[in-house]
């Protein structure tokens, strides 16, 4: 029996984790204006897409190898994709499908029929609304979000930040409003409850969980050392208010008190939203992107913002085509299982080395307990040209392993050092110049008795 270690994970947290890769969709009158940040003022009739086709967005995030696309029920400037009984700024009163249309729901659908999962996000800010920076807001914004939870079916993100406001058009009174505590003003708590009432398998994402935090940047990437776990104190939705905190909520600490695993969010154009003066990402970038954040043990969640079509554009699908085919790529030409796998620990015959290479999510290899410095050895009939080691931890038992050493045999007969790395996670891979190798060594450190779901020795083609 294996003795779990440390902080862990909650059911819903690991179905989350085992999404790996899904997509934002940013869309609302910003589309129409070549804005990011809508003022507030934008009249209903400027929402006119020609084309809009959820479909399409949910056809491309399969096709592009997603599990999932997140949808901005509303953004900070307050109109609703979806009709709101609570405000007339929303999809109601524009002249897409005559004021009948419901963008929310047509997005859930189409999620469901092209078998991905659909979450939302819900901006606290509202730079329309008349009451926003009082009370009444408040309890405005929570009947929303009861809408949102009660109305559309099963969601597996919801998607919080803690903007503080700024200066808005607010009915018309035009003014800057700020919200000097955005925890203690949108009333978070609440917030939480509604969420879990109604969507208990739902992962809700801020800056502070309470499942998924912000990985501290917007450029695509995670530290080369990331725990899954963090200290909660000095982090709430919109402050950091800790020592070092935008650093923290990108490595995480070992000794966390809170299992809140960092997403990697950022959007395959400079923007957010759609500007036809801009071009997607270059391929290079992209697959720098998903080294930097899948491999390093995180969930990617790259933006794809439609065009004032309501379609995501041709060169935006080419590129994400492509970045699958570099995925595929890398995740190919395991050749692990051919193999001798030896380990110096094993914590029983249950949990043997044959489980690193079997293909199964319930089998895993652990090593006896106390055992914190290990090593696993693979050795090949015929030589190999290996380019990279995949590691998987099995999270549900903690995070444990905070170094890994990859070894080769040189033609001298000794074992030389060819890659290391830090932590593992959910997944790490090594990558390194192709080298002929009969023989490989893997040490690793860890706080407790390493546990892994899988190892993988991708050969080069």
């Amino acid at each position: 029996m294996i003795t779990p270690f440390g902080t862990l994970p909650h059911p819903r947290q690991l179905a989350w984790h085992r999404m790996k890769f899904y997509g934002f969709v940013h869309f609302t009158v910003n589309s129409f204006t070549q804005r990011q940040w809508g003022h507030g003022d934008e009249p209903e009739a400027i929402f006119a897409p020609t084309a809009l086709d959820c479909r399409q967005w949910a056809c491309v995030a399969k096709s592009a190898g997603m599990k999932g696309l997140v949808l901005t029920a509303k953004h900070h400037d307050g109109f609703c994709l979806w009709p709101s009984r609570f405000t007339e700024h929303s999809v109601k009163n524009s002249p897409w499908k005559g004021g009948k249309g419901d963008v929310v729901r047509e997005f859930v659908e189409a999620c469901k029929e092209f078998g991905i999962k659909a979450g939302l996000y819900l901006s606290p800010w509202d730079r329309n609304h008349a009451e926003y920076g009082r009370e009444a807001y408040v309890t405005y914004y929570h009947n929303q979000l009861e809408e949102l939870m009660t109305q559309y079916g099963p969601l597996f993100e919801v998607w919080f930040d803690g903007a503080q406001g700024g200066d808005g058009y607010y009915g018309g009174a035009r003014d800057k409003r700020h919200v000097d505590d955005p925890t203690a003003y949108y009333q978070f708590d609440k917030i939480w409850e509604i969420v879990r009432k109604h969507q208990p398998e739902a992962c809700m994402f801020s800056d502070a969980g309470p499942d998924i935090r912000w990985c501290g940047n917007e450029s695509g990437y995670l530290p080369l050392t990331c725990w899954n776990a963090i200290r909660s104190a000095g982090f709430s939705p919109g402050n950091v208010t800790c020592e070092n905190g935008a650093n923290l909520l990108g490595t995480g600490e070992p000794d966390g008190d809170v299992w809140h695993p960092p997403e990697v969010d950022v959007s395959i154009r400079p923007s957010w939203f759609w500007d036809p003066a801009e071009r997607p990402r270059s391929l290079d970038e992209l697959k720098s992107i998903y080294l930097s954040s899948i491999e390093r043990g995180g969930n990617l969640h790259l933006n794809l913002p439609p065009d004032n079509r309501g379609l995501i554009a041709d060169e935006d699908v080419q590129r994400l085509m492509e970045l699958n085919a570099f995925i595929r790529e890398c995740e190919a030409n395991d050749v692990a299982a051919t193999a001798e796998i030896a380990a110096d620990s094993t914590l029983s015959p249950e949990y043997g080395v044959a489980n690193l290479t079997d293909g199964k999510e319930d089998t895993v290899w652990a090593a006896a307990d106390g055992a914190t410095r290990v090593a696993l050895t693979a050795n090949f009939k015929d030589g190999r040209r290996i380019e990279a080691v995949r590691l998987e931890e099995a999270i549900e038992y903690g995070q444990r392993i905070t170094h890994v050493r990859v070894y080769f045999i040189t033609g001298w007969g000794q074992w030389c050092l060819h890659a290391e790395a830090n932590t593992v996670g959910t997944q790490r891979v090594l990558r390194f110049p192709p080298i002929t190798c009969w023989n490989l060594r893997i040490e690793i450190d860890a706080l407790a008795a390493p546990v892994l779901r899988r190892l993988a020795l991708h050969e080069a083609k």
